[in-house]
């Protein structure tokens, strides 16, 4: 019989991470194992209030498969045992990684996708003053970031984005106002960040407001991260939004997300890879899906002041694989 174990982790940031929700210090996360006749997978998640979930919510939902996953549960039964989000991804991911050890899989693959030898990945400027702002797009493009992933709230909108271009004129930059806009003067911020050559524009508003999108042609692509979980989610989407943000908190692992991803790119959705604060096991676990993608926002782990060990190596704006 296997042996689970459920636990959860904080890891201090070096710096606090601010969006339109508020500002973070810690990534708490939970992790779970399961050891097989001694072989040991691990999968982490990292609950999000904007779902409903919370450290003691999502323990709750692994705990409900607990016996089911000592008598041999699988990935595919899985599935149906939990819904999409963040408790089902550590289940699904700690199969995956037990699958992994029972595997030898070729050097240079992830569960047997090829993966490049490096990734470029977003760097997230966070809310703060334009000059601060400004100041952190810079030091980031000199330590060698080539994207850059914003984030604003509903504020100093052009105040803050001609400071970054200023600052930053040759980064390739996406903007993320995580649903804190509205579709009021939609159209003309749109205009703005296309004229500021900004490349993608992610959840401007909130899920619920999708249908303000139908109603103007967007100057630039416009990416679904709060709208977009599963599959399910992909009809809704059509006509709103070019390309979608696959998570593998959203999802519930990557069973979901390579399935989600399949799908999107067959109707016609381009794809980003992202992440939530967490260490590098979660990143870990997304792997097979970066060379799928139009962009990877991996820089989770890089928030932290002391990582998972052992850590993937990242230098500014690159995981290195």
């Amino acid at each position: 019989m296997r042996a689970v174990k459920v636990y959860e982790e904080a890891w201090p940031l070096h710096s606090p991470f601010v969006i339109s929700r508020g500002a973070r210090s810690e990534a708490c996360v939970v992790v779970v194992e399961i050891d097989d006749d001694g072989v040991k997978g691990v999968g982490e998640c990292t609950p999000y209030p904007r779902y409903g979930e919370s450290i003691a919510s999502v323990m709750a939902q692994i705990m409900t498969v607990v016996p089911l996953l000592e008598k041999g549960l699988t990935r595919e039964a899985l599935q149906n045992a939990l819904p999409a989000g963040a408790a089902r991804n550590a289940v699904d991911c700690a199969l995956w990684s037990l699958e992994a050890q029972r595997h030898r899989y070729a050097p240079g693959t992830a569960y047997g996708h090829l993966l490049p030898q490096t990734v470029v990945t977003a760097q997230t400027v966070v809310i703060g003053e334009p000059s601060q702002m400004a100041n952190s797009a810079k030091a980031l493009c000199e330590a060698g970031a080539t994207l850059l992933k914003v984030k604003l709230d509903d504020h100093l909108i052009t105040e803050r984005m001609v400071a970054i271009r200023d600052a930053a004129p040759h980064a390739t930059i996406i903007v993320d106002a995580n649903e804190s806009w509205h579709s009021e003067g939609l159209a003309a911020r749109c205009q703005l960040l296309a004229d500021l050559n900004v490349a993608m524009l992610e959840q401007p508003l909130p899920a619920d407001d999708d249908a303000a999108l139908e109603n103007f042609i967007h100057p630039l692509p416009v990416c679904a991260d709060e709208s977009c979980h599963t599959r399910e989610s992909l009809a809704s989407l059509k006509g709103r939004y070019e390309m979608v943000n696959i998570k593998l908190d959203k999802t519930g692992g990557l069973t979901e997300a390579l399935a989600l991803a399949s799908e999107a790119k067959a109707q016609g959705f381009a794809l980003m890879l992202g992440c939530m604060l967490c260490t590098s096991r979660a990143i870990g676990a997304a792997l097979p899906l970066v060379g799928q993608v139009s962009y990877a926002d991996l820089d989770g782990p890089t928030w932290l002041a002391v990582d998972v060990s052992p850590a993937l190596h990242f230098t500014t704006g690159t995981l290195h694989l």
